[in-house]
């Protein structure tokens, strides 16, 4: 692990906490739970509130501990290389903005983050809106002064079940022109009960083959209500919140790959140790250890590019082309350790006995989520052709 002027101290010491806690705490769960599709404990999100990270941009004048995205990443890492839906928890503590509150809403919701119980899920995706986000066709309808109401279906609601509020992205009003679809896009916090959907909302758990510990949804809104209070930011400008912090989503999604195929790694080299094949482990072939150098150097070679789009990020800089790349790269590169972590394994890493499969099955995820890596492509291919 580089130790290089990136980590400082301070740094050092949040890296080592956050990976004890994943190892200790978040491996023996994930291996427990993971192969049933269970579902993570309350108990370990209240253990992570309690670590201070939920909320852990906020600045201090909020009771927040004004970290950035570097320090976010690092925890990111760690987390991932035990369960990658942990590391994911984190953004649902993070997604709220105190920019784009209000007094009222800032008082109102951000101490519920910072002490875990004001966790959110986004519903932004649609069946026919994923990539192109300004395709939605929710509708959001002002029913009084006080409230609208949203019906429409959404796609991929992760954790819509246990989170304490779900972020809606729904049309306000009709686009003036094709060119400006993204205007008239409006989002809201449709606070709910725990453990159970909003009114007036059905759902069905999406069936995936990976990303467990929590469900992903498919919900339909039939006359939601939701205050007027709960208007994130201006009406009509909510495509702006969606692609606000793009450049920290995708620095952290970059984290979470890294950490799945740390995990591969890391275990690949335990299991190379140990299995004798021939008369000797294979650990002494010279296939299998060119393998794990080449796996090594390629986690590594990702993990200084997110470190340098972290500091840009946190400098205030411009950096998306960046953040694109760092994405892209990194998510590429999970699939395929951890794709070659699971062959040294041979048919063990083809069985839920051993976590590789888990690593392999959710970095495939990495690739899609947060823009697919064609999305990534196109963004930096834009920026290297402009002008």
């Amino acid at each position: 692990m580089s130790s290089d002027g990136y980590l400082t101290q301070e740094r050092l010491m949040i890296q080592g906490a956050a990976r004890q806690f994943a190892m200790e705490r978040v491996l023996p769960l994930a291996n427990a739970l993971d192969p049933e599709k269970g579902v993570m404990p309350r108990e370990l999100i209240d253990e992570m509130a309690a670590m201070g990270w939920f909320g852990m941009f906020l600045p201090e004048q909020y009771g927040g501990m004004g970290l950035g995205c570097i320090e976010y990443c690092l925890i990111a890492e760690e987390l991932s290389r035990a369960w990658m839906s942990v590391a994911s928890l984190l953004a649902r503590g993070n997604v709220l903005h105190p920019e784009i509150l209000t007094d009222e809403q800032r008082q109102r919701w951000l101490p519920r983050v910072l002490s875990g119980e004001f966790l959110g899920a986004a519903a932004l995706s649609e069946p026919g809106a994923g990539s192109d986000l300004a395709n939605l066709s929710c509708r959001a309808t002002r029913v009084s002064d006080d409230e609208w109401e949203l019906t429409g279906n959404k796609y991929w609601v992760t954790f819509a079940d246990g989170a304490d509020f779900i972020i809606v992205f729904a049309r306000t009003s009709p686009p003036s022109s094709p060119e400006a679809r993204h205007r008239g896009i409006s989002a809201f916090v449709v606070e709910k009960a725990r453990g159970r959907l909003p009114d007036n909302c059905q759902g069905a758990p999406i069936p995936k083959i990976g990303y467990h510990g929590w469900k992903t949804w498919e919900l339909a809104f039939d006359g939601c209500r939701v205050p007027h209070a709960n208007l994130l930011g201006e009406e009509g400008k909510g495509f702006y919140f969606a692609t606000h912090g793009l450049e920290t989503a995708r620095a952290h999604t970059a984290a979470r790959s890294i950490g799945l195929a740390r995990g591969s790694l890391e275990d690949a080299i335990e299991y190379a140790k140990q299995r004798v094949q021939f008369g000797k482990p294979i650990s002494d072939f010279q296939f299998t250890r060119f393998r794990l150098a080449d796996m090594a150097t390629q986690i590594e070679a990702a993990r200084q590019l997110m470190y340098h789009v972290c500091t840009q990020i946190d400098s205030g800089k411009r950096c998306d082309k960046e953040a694109s790349m760092v994405k892209l790269f990194a998510s590429e590169m999970s699939e395929r350790v951890t794709s070659d972590a699971l062959q040294i394994h041979g048919g063990a890493g083809y069985t839920t006995h051993c976590a590789v499969e888990r690593y392999w099955r959710d970095a495939r995820l990495t690739k899609i989520f947060e823009g697919t890596s064609e999305i990534q492509m196109r963004i930096i291919s834009d920026h290297l052709l402009k002008g």
